[in-house]
């Protein structure tokens, strides 16, 4: 019989998680790695087009299923996928990216390829480090059951991506087996006194004010606390409103939510709600300069601040405090106030009307966005690229159960591609439709070959107006402009000509993208772009607004002693 290999522990291990897709480009340090993944009848290896496209779609598989797996060769792989090994610890996703490494015989006095041609080749190891929340390197075969499921365990319980370093010639080494994986799966339990003296300091500090609102952030979904955090808000009766990342964490149809608070460029006056308030209890938060507009909408009242693992109040911090645990033993604690719910009801916006228009009529930004509500459903997944993108996409109303999926900490250009690839891999029962510029779309177009490759039928809209808008409205400049693509005519390329696994339409006009839009949806056997031809000039307000603050902080003096 064949032994049981260090390979196969990986691969085991993943599989044991439900993960079902790893995604990878191959290179000589990982070879025998992918042959041990892909001899795992439960494991389907997706190659990628480059370790960059490759790191974000992992990314993207995380957001779906919950973790996921990248592997990688050594310097040339990693180095790249390092990328988006970032995002996924910006945005609190268990990504493992698995490095193939040298033949351990070469450490100290051999120059090989594929390093920085010194005999050193720690420095991988060392930049990982910075970038997960554990990095370890198996050197020996007998390492491996205790490092990798050490590391897995950690990327499960901190919601943090994490770097397995794996030499050549030990994937193929003899190992033992793994046992049940509900020890890495099972969460740290929250402390029983940290969390009952949380709740209690809470919900008294709630019970002593007249005006709490409920602020909702990115981390709601990450700790999986979505039913918890309804459960609090009926308990509570307030006003709820979201930060932008966090658009589809409480349901856009519930009689308490109250917006997206965005500052200056906040929708259905959410703004007007929170400055109102003498409290917020802000679940999952995370405040930046993009979430504040510059700073400029930084809260000014009490905050009770719930993390994924702490609680803060005013007076106290309390530790190893599940934010899940927290919000439904918070629920049963807490007494009934809808005093912003009634002031809220005052001043909610009326709806908004949309507006007539023609086919003939030249294609703008506003009939894309009309058009696109119209398709969303309880099983769509709308995922928005940076830039105008973010902001289109947060002023659509989300049917309940549809998803929304946002990258504002990391902000990286061009991630929706790559990221709604892996995530519909994960969730092929849903529809994903991406939001995405032409700047962005450039930046990792290739993957669009995978989704052809794969069947996969993602709807991309691409607003065609020659440029890296965003950064035109924080700060202009010729190098804001760039090339233009046949883009409809690029995603055709992708497939060979006896293939129809790919649509490729453009719409100048109202008529042209409404036609569009119907072949489309009718497309179920591969992706399909329509290239939005827009004017130059044709974003959003809220963009226009966004980005002066965004630059007015970006040029702030250098602060004197």
């Amino acid at each position: 019989m064949t032994p049981f290999t260090v390979g196969d522990y990986l691969a085991e291990r993943l599989a044991q998680m439900g993960i079902r897709h790893h995604f990878m480009v191959p290179g000589d340090y990982n070879l025998i790695l992918l042959d041990k993944l892909e001899a795992h009848p439960q494991l389907t290896g997706i190659g990628c087009t480059n370790e960059l496209n490759c790191s974000l779609a992992a990314e993207g598989y995380a957001r779906a299923h919950g973790v996921s797996v990248c592997v990688v060769t050594y310097s040339v792989g990693a180095l790249s996928a390092f990328n988006g090994v970032g995002s996924a610890y910006a945005e609190n996703l268990p990504v493992i990216l698995v490095s193939g490494a040298p033949n351990t015989n070469d450490g100290g006095h051999h120059l090989l390829h594929h390093t920085l041609g010194e005999d050193d080749f720690s420095y991988q190891l060392d930049m990982a480090r910075r970038l997960t929340c554990a990095a370890v390197a198996i050197r020996k075969a007998s390492q491996a059951p205790t490092l990798i499921d050490g590391a897995i365990s950690k990327a499960l319980r901190e919601r943090k991506p994490v770097y397995i370093e794996l030499p050549t010639n030990l994937s193929g080494e003899p190992c033992v087996q793994p046992g049940p994986v509900s020890a890495l799966l099972e969460p740290a339990p929250s402390d029983r006194a940290a969390l009952a003296a949380a709740v209690a300091s809470v919900a008294k500090y709630l019970g002593d004010k007249q005006k709490p609102v409920m602020l909702v952030g990115p981390k709601v979904q990450r700790a999986d606390a979505q039913r918890e955090l309804a459960r609090l808000a009926e308990a509570m009766g307030c006003a709820v409103v979201l930060q932008p990342a966090a658009k589809g964490c409480f349901f856009e149809d519930h009689s308490q939510f109250a917006g997206v608070f965005w500052g200056q460029v906040s929708t259905l006056a959410a703004d007007a709600i929170v400055n109102w308030a003498d409290v917020l209890l802000c679940v999952g938060t995370v405040f930046t300069d993009y979430s504040t507009v510059g700073w400029t909408a930084l809260p000014s009242v009490p905050l009770i601040v719930a993390d994924i693992n702490t609680v803060t109040d005013p007076d106290v911090h309390f530790s190893h405090v599940r934010l899940a645990d927290f919000l439904s033993t918070l629920a049963g604690a807490v007494g009934w106030n809808d005093s912003t719910m009634v002031e809220y009801n005052r001043l909610r916006p009326d709806p908004t009307v949309d507006y007539s228009s023609c086919n003939d009529d030249k294609l703008t930004r506003k009939h894309v966005s009309q058009q696109t509500q119209a398709l969303l459903t309880a099983t769509t997944t709308v995922f928005v690229d940076t830039g105008d993108s973010w902001f289109n996409g947060i002023q659509l109303h989300l049917p309940r159960g549809a998803e929304f999926e946002i990258e504002m900490q990391w902000g990286h250009i061009g991630w929706s591609i790559p990221a709604s690839f892996g995530y519909a891999l994960s969730k092929p029962q849903r529809r994903t439709i991406v939001m995405v510029g032409d700047g962005a779309f450039q930046m990792t177009a290739q993957e669009v070959s995978q989704m052809v490759r794969h069947r996969v039928p993602i709807i991309m809209l691409l607003m065609n107006n020659r440029g890296y808008t965003i950064e035109v409205e924080i700060h202009d400049g010729m190098y804001n402009r760039i090339q233009n693509w046949d883009y409809a005519a690029l995603v055709k390329a992708f497939a060979c000509s006896e293939e129809n696994h790919v649509l490729g339409l453009k719409a100048h006009t109202v008529g042209q993208f409404s036609t569009a839009i119907k072949r489309a949806m009718a497309h179920t056997d591969g992706p399909a772009l329509i290239e939005c031809s827009i004017h130059q000039d044709d974003c959003s307000r809220d963009l226009i607004t966004w980005g002066h603050f965004v630059a007015v902080a970006n040029a702030r003096p250098q602060a004197t002693a």
